[in-house]
């Protein structure tokens, strides 16, 4: 072999060795900020500057203030509860006739994930517009799909798998809304009116997640739960006056994540339960130690955290996450008010339950999820553990029968699942078996159909990453 088809060999092998090692230093850490800039794209670096004035609440439309006021609500991310299961009792279908679902109407939105909040008769959902480059809480009628009025604010956002990912919070009073870049908005419910926002980067240094932020915030009795990182970890707002009334110290400088607060009360105490970059963490919710960190730990320790916590009645908690993260079980104690936890279970991707996205639905004793890609046989299968031990399956869809990342939620006793592509997939729920009722596509050349579930009244609201459909359930 002469020397220059020798060189030529050493030089191929020396492109793949690098090319190899790039790709998994990549899939190790995915926020590796790792950015190619192309003429005429965007890049996908998901921090963008935060000397940009941003002034919140700039901009009002008025449309329409005709609706039919309805009665039921799902308030915010992951309804009433906190739990993913509507507790209405309109009765939904379970199989739909030939002719398809009845869809009411269809909307286009700006690309992202943020699903929406409903209140009687209501449509809330935070969007982004690309030709207006404003972060935009939109309201919309829930039977037509008529926009009624939009409130927002002038920001830059660069693509970065989309860029509004989050649910707004409703109450009777307040909505509070966070952007890509966590802004905080929170204005009245009936007119749409400012009350105050609140550039969270820029007031507590917070380093933004990547894919920007994902955490949908909570209003709990009028006051704003942020879990905001940087100066501290979290916050409670006065909805009334944009007042922080208390605020959690952060000395091991946890960063935010995609996680959202979850409210649990355990031991007589409730508390504000939140998995950042850092640890896992309960926080006193009320009283005169609202704020007080009550327990916390670092062996839930992830780079990238998107589901919430599970908190389970006894004192459990589940945590997952993707990205070779798995899931972890854990215990909290009470003891004469002092509180402490401990790891029960850890399990890698393909050993037990876990997921990406979606938080984990927790009924009759049993979680259910979605398996995230790196789950081996069983990426992408629906799936239901004893938590227990969430390594032995219950059961699972089976291979045939696979759903991306997507959406799912309990109603009038189904599941309801939406896969990437926008097929929606209604299942009885069940602890010994997969029933599936029917299957239909809902969304028309449907990709990344990521946000969660919304419903209320009989309607319900699904999207991909750039369509709304809402479709009429009742029977």
């Amino acid at each position: 072999m002469d020397q220059k088809k020798i060189y030529n060999i050493v030089f191929s092998s020396l492109i793949v060795i690098a090319a190899v090692s790039l790709l998994w230093w990549l899939l190790k850490d995915p926020t590796k900020k790792f950015v190619v800039s192309l003429p005429g794209l965007d890049n996908r670096a998901a921090a963008d500057s935060t000397t940009e004035k941003v002034d919140i609440g700039k901009i009002f439309q008025s449309f329409s203030s005709d609706y039919k006021a309805m009665n039921e609500t799902w308030p915010r991310f992951r309804g009433s509860d906190f739990d993913n299961i509507s507790k209405s009792t309109v009765k939904l279908k379970e199989k739909f006739p030939a002719a398809g679902p009845d869809i009411r109407w269809t909307l286009a939105l700006g690309e992202g994930h943020a699903g929406a909040a409903i209140y009687k008769g209501l449509v809330y959902v935070f969007d982004y517009g690309e030709k207006e480059k404003a972060d935009l809480l939109r309201c919309f009628s829930l039977t037509e799909g008529k926009e009624l009025w939009r409130r927002g604010y002038n920001v830059t956002i660069k693509r970065n798998h989309g860029m509004s990912r989050t649910i707004p919070a409703i109450t009777d009073k307040y909505i509070v809304t966070i952007g890509p870049r966590s802004h905080v908005m929170c204005l009245d419910r009936a007119t749409g009116n400012l009350r105050w926002g609140m550039d969270i980067a820029r007031d507590f240094k917070t380093e933004i997640p990547f894919w920007y932020t994902g955490q949908c915030p909570m209003i709990d009795n009028d006051i704003a739960i942020i879990a905001t990182g940087g100066n501290a970890l979290l916050i409670g707002v006065s909805c009334e006056t944009g007042k922080i009334v208390w605020q959690t110290p952060n000395p091991d400088k946890w960063k935010m994540s995609h996680s959202s607060v979850m409210p649990f009360t355990f031991g007589g105490k409730k508390m504000y339960v939140y998995s950042g970059i850092g640890g896992l963490v309960g926080i006193a919710a009320d009283g005169p130690k609202a704020g007080k960190v009550l327990w916390k730990t670092s062996a839930w320790n992830h780079s990238v955290v998107a589901p919430s916590p599970v908190c389970m009645p006894d004192g459990k908690i589940f945590m997952t996450a993707g990205y070779g993260a798995g899931s972890m079980l854990l215990k909290l104690t009470e003891n004469n008010g002092t509180f402490s936890v401990t790891v029960l279970q850890e399990y890698l991707p393909k050993d037990g339950l876990a997921c990406e996205q979606q938080t984990p639905v927790y009924w009759q004793g049993h979680l259910f999820g979605v398996i995230p890609k790196d789950g081996g046989s069983l990426r992408n299968q629906f799936v239901c553990v004893d938590p227990s031990d969430c390594k032995k399956m219950v059961w699972t869809s089976g291979p045939t029968k696979r759903f991306g990342m997507g959406p799912y939620m309990i109603a009038d006793n189904k599941f309801f699942l939406l896969d990437d592509e926008g097929t929606l997939t209604i299942m009885k729920p069940s602890t010994s078996k997969y029933i599936q009722l029917d299957q239909v596509k809902v969304i028309k050349d449907g990709a990344d159909a990521w946000a969660p579930i919304a419903v209320a009244d009989g309607y319900m609201l699904l999207r991909d990453s750039k369509t709304m459909v809402c479709i009429n359930m009742n029977l």
